[in-house]
């Protein structure tokens, strides 16, 4: 049985290129193209199809993210297409339910093999955001923080320095002190800024 794919690219160029590329292969069959989120959600709704193949960036209106949050819970399976391979815009759309994610730099074949991958309901990713995403995970999996570490790390992300820190603490700064070079330590990092900017990387912070 065929592939059916909902198309969802803000691109009337782009949508025809997809359309004339999947329509050459005899297993994938195309029953829709919306050109903006909230056509693309409301399309997904009535058509119902397998797989829809979304782009991140929509112009006016809700983007791919939020369409995709919308619709996964449906059941329909969306395969992010786009150009953006940033850690915010990976994480952003897998949290938010997208069975795969692939770059449009890939080949025709990569493309066909994760749409049926992704209807099937396995996880389709490019290899430099398979590359992205395990290095995420590897530094998510690095050495844990105490619960004190972690009381002064979020002072830290409130511009807080050694003698608030104490002082909102009840601990001396000399133990705010060790507290950080551990933390330092632990992070990779050996700046204030560098602690908080992993830190909110890793979602150790708000």
């Amino acid at each position: 049985m065929s592939v059916r794919i909902l198309l969802c690219d803000d691109h009337v160029v782009v949508r025809a290129g997809l359309l004339a590329l999947l329509g050459s292969t005899p297993d994938i069959e195309v029953v829709g193209e919306a050109g903006s989120g909230e056509e693309a959600v409301a399309m997904a709704a009535k058509l119902k199809p397998d797989v829809v193949l979304m782009d991140l960036q929509l112009g006016a209106g809700i983007d791919g993210v939020e369409a995709t949050r919308r619709i996964a819970p449906t059941g329909v399976h969306v395969l992010v297409l786009t150009t953006y391979d940033t850690d915010a815009d990976i994480t952003r759309a897998i949290e938010a339910g997208a069975t795969g994610y692939l770059l449009k730099a890939e080949r025709p074949e990569e493309l066909f093999a994760a749409i049926h991958s992704a209807a099937q309901g396995r996880t389709a990713l490019s290899p430099p955001v398979a590359s992205r995403v395990m290095d995420r995970m590897r530094g998510a999996a690095g050495p844990s923080l105490t619960d004190r570490e972690r009381d002064i790390l979020g002072q830290l992300g409130r511009g807080l320095g050694n003698r608030e820190i104490a002082r909102a603490l009840f601990i001396s700064e000399a133990t705010v002190k060790t507290h950080l070079g551990r933390i330092y330590a632990k992070l990779g990092v050996d700046t204030r800024a560098g602690a908080v900017a992993v830190a909110k990387e890793r979602r150790l912070l708000p």
